[in-house]
């Protein structure tokens, strides 16, 4: 089974461990389950505990590598490298890890610069190395974004940019599917024209209301990430301004659940340029 691994660090530079030299990877560990810890509570004269949620610990990754060589001079600059690109006062890199078909990616740091125990009598040109990584989202991400378009109206509607988006048709409600192991949040871009713009994931029943117009050529972002959740407005000179406060008091930043969700969203003064773009990532518990 074809294994690989790219570690790129927050100046851009890469290392890729894999079944070629330089850097020959051994052993990869912790890329498949990670500690869960259980959230309970207990009532005097109870017998055990009543169970009430979990959460997932930040994962561990531990990488042994050989670093191949042909002379000492190169062994010297190829554990430079390492140490380079694995530099924890970087702060978050982000890991590719590709096995056999499929190919995913963490953000992580090393907990400490690469480690080179002793090689005995192959030092020159066979260099074992350990590499220990900290992920403090446990989640593997996909590659590449889902990007799917609510319309509410035909018409000659374009978008500045080339990528696919995936549209819903109109009068019909879109179903989207999150092809994840667990929730994932959503990033949304609406474009006016509009007025009081209503998100709604009908099958979990939740919705998303701001109370705020939209101008030909503004729009809202609306993320609905734990610990990012946000709304801004940009106008037509691209300038930003926080439009949280705007967020209805019954809104909900509600996320999609595994398998189908049905999206759709409403608003008043909408024209043929009024349109929803969705974007999020599947997340998945291990690879």
């Amino acid at each position: 089974m074809m294994e690989k691994v790219t570690f790129t660090n927050a100046l851009g530079q890469s290392i890729i461990i894999g079944e070629d030299a330089p850097f020959v990877l051994i052993e990869i560990e912790g890329t498949g389950a990670t500690s869960v810890y259980v959230q309970t509570q207990k009532s005097p004269f109870q017998d055990g505990d009543t169970y009430v949620d979990n959460t997932l610990e930040p994962r561990p990754i531990s990488i042994k590598l050989m670093v191949l060589a042909e002379n000492e001079n190169e062994m010297v600059e190829y554990r430079h490298r390492l140490l380079q690109a694995f530099n924890p006062k970087l702060g978050l890199g982000e890991l590719k890890y590709q096995f056999g078909n499929v190919t995913r990616r963490i953000k992580a740091i090393a907990e400490f610069p690469p480690t080179f125990p002793h090689a005995g009598d192959f030092k020159d040109t066979m260099q074992p190395s350990l590499i220990q990584l900290y992920c403090p989202d446990p989640y593997w991400y996909e590659l590449d974004e889902e990007i799917w378009g609510l319309k509410s109206f035909e018409g000659g509607f374009e978008f500045p940019f080339s990528f696919s988006v995936s549209f819903g048709t109109v009068g019909t409600k879109l179903t989207i599917k999150n092809e994840g192991d667990v929730k994932t949040p959503i990033f949304f871009e609406l474009f006016g024209p509009m007025v009081n713009p209503i998100l709604n994931n009908e099958t979990t029943g939740e919705s998303l209301t701001v109370t705020q117009e939209l101008l030909e050529n503004e729009k809202l972002e609306i993320n609905t990430a734990f610990g990012q959740k946000s709304v801004v407005k940009v106008d037509a000179n691209g300038a930003r301004t926080n439009a949280f406060h705007y967020v209805s008091a019954t809104s909900k930043f509600f996320n999609l659940i595994p398998g189908d969700n049905v999206l759709s969203y409403t608003a008043t003064g909408t024209t043929a340029e009024s349109n929803a773009i969705v974007r999020f990532r599947n997340r998945y518990l291990g690879v």
